[in-house]
């Protein structure tokens, strides 16, 4: 069961409205339509409030998140990508030169942060323990902070040159080439189906946003570098996409994992729009029409307050009895 220090940050954040990690984390989702598919420019997701975060910082501008409680402020890896890349598409939009000092000012965060986990593969770590389905104890790694990380550090490369940032955007995208129980961030299930897991832990849960920003991030490692092997583990995850996305339809909405709980995990109004927003971008890299019209379908879901409704009673259901 979760902590009495978990409870007390939601309650703070949802209900008192206090400063969070929630206050990140909760920007609008919103598909940036300046991301052209195979090229290496603007990232795919505007991320615009979240390059203009009023939260906490360090004393070198590196941005970090409020847990409260027994956490505290940390650096999230995930938050800091996110950051940097909101920084990147305005700088590329205005050339605002102090956009641009922002996002490389991440770009060397994340190249000086990678460190070896257990089995020597290069991760970026979060260094403080988080309430999940198994908790998750530091330091603990995650598909999404890799893939997100590899977005932005193949953009740095191309807008200056620099090796620095290819050679850490390598070693990050090695933990995509070896399963879990390796160091990777790679799962095969029983069908075949490649997996690139936010939360590593077992049974794997297969958290729909995490994968696919981690596919995105394999996606650009292989625009900056043709390396055929990002292509076909990027084309193994599209194909996982689309033998899965009806496991993630209830029919009303969306979920957010393959929980493997009795009671499904419906996503929240904020990831279901994610996952709408993601599943159209999915489509312009790739084609594939299947994304489109389930995006069609879960926007036309979010139209109807009943199934908002009936949404928010599974997701409180789901909360009460497993967290």
């Amino acid at each position: 069961m979760p902590s009495l220090a978990y409870y007390r940050r939601i309650f703070s954040a949802y209900v008192l409205g206090g400063k969070s990690h929630l206050t990140f984390w909760h920007e609008t989702p919103t598909e940036n339509p300046n991301a052209a598919p195979g090229e290496l420019g603007e990232y795919y997701m505007l991320f615009a409030e979240k390059a203009d975060y009023r939260g906490a910082y360090d004393p070198s501008g590196i941005p970090q998140l409020d847990y409260h409680g027994d956490i505290g402020l940390q650096y999230n890896p995930i938050a800091i990508a996110q950051f940097g890349l909101g920084n990147y598409n305005l700088w590329r939009r205005t050339a605002d030169p102090e956009r641009r000092k922002k996002f490389f000012l991440i770009a060397d965060w994340l190249a000086a942060n990678l460190e070896p986990n257990a089995h020597g593969l290069a991760v970026w770590n979060h260094h403080f323990n988080w309430e999940y389905r198994d908790p998750l104890k530091a330091p603990w790694y995650s598909a999404l902070a890799q893939g997100q990380g590899i977005s932005l550090l193949v953009r740095a490369h191309k807008e200056s040159g620099d090796s620095r940032y290819l050679d850490a955007a390598r070693q990050a995208f090695a933990s995509f080439q070896r399963p879990i129980d390796q160091g990777g961030v790679a799962f095969t299930d029983e069908s075949g189906d490649l997996w690139f897991e936010e939360y590593i832990v077992s049974p794997p849960t297969h958290i729909l946003n995490g994968f696919i920003w981690a596919l995105w991030g394999v996606y650009d490692y292989f625009l900056a570098t043709r390396d055929h092997s990002a292509h076909e583990l990027f084309s193994r995850g599209v194909r996982t996409l689309l033998h899965n996305l009806d496991r993630y339809d209830l029919g009303f909405w969306s979920l957010y994992e393959q929980s493997g709980t009795r009671l499904p995990m419906v996503a929240s109004r904020f990831y279901h729009q994610l996952h709408i927003v993601q599943l159209r971008v999915m489509h312009r890299l790739t084609g594939e029409e299947a994304f489109a019209r389930v995006a069609d379908r879960w926007e036309n879901y979010a139209r109807s307050r009943t199934n908002r409704t009936r949404a928010l009673c599974y997701k409180s259901a789901f909360k009460l009895c497993y967290y």
